[in-house]
């Protein structure tokens, strides 16, 4: 059952899936569409799912699941990764790769390999205080709180010292 994003409890868990490009507007209405359905059908041992999700900056699909109604189970969880693959084949993005890293230089967004951006760190094109979306986070609380943030306030803190 698919439900407002802003009306998931702060505890609800949630998945982030980065895009390697921007979505076109077009893809935009075949995303939402896609997400909807496949949200309004989810379930987990035949029990609907209360579910949501947003598309930020168009660059990122987060999925949310209220999992005080309904616990996700490995079978559900499995189902929405093969939606997501089934995304990136018909939209040729990559969206799974956890091996890369967004983040945003003034109003500008990258996304490069996590290599990349070490490199970066270390020639000093990218600073502590570059904005890096943390898809790490795993609920709606630490996605309003710690998913954009410094990189100096991350896991990427790292690759700065």
């Amino acid at each position: 059952m698919i439900v407002p994003f802003e009306s998931l409890p702060q505890e609800s868990r949630i998945w982030i899936y980065p895009s390697n490009r921007p979505f076109q507007e077009e893809e935009l209405v075949l995303i939402k569409d896609a997400l909807s359905h496949f949200l309004s059908e989810w379930t987990a041992h035949d029990q609907a799912l209360e579910a949501a999700f947003k598309i930020p900056y168009n660059r990122f699909i987060v999925l949310g699941l209220n999992q005080e109604k309904t616990q996700a189970s490995g079978c559900s969880i499995d189902k929405s990764v093969r939606f997501i693959q089934q995304l990136e084949q018909q939209f040729e993005i990559v969206l799974l790769d956890k091996m890369n890293v967004t983040f945003k230089q003034g109003d500008f967004f990258s996304h490069k390999s996590l290599e990349d951006f070490k490199k970066m760190a270390k020639e000093k094109a990218i600073t502590k205080s570059t904005v890096v979306f943390n898809n790490l986070v795993d609920t709606v609380e630490a996605y309003d709180n710690f998913w954009e943030v410094p990189a100096e306030e991350s896991w990427h803190s790292r690759f700065f010292k």
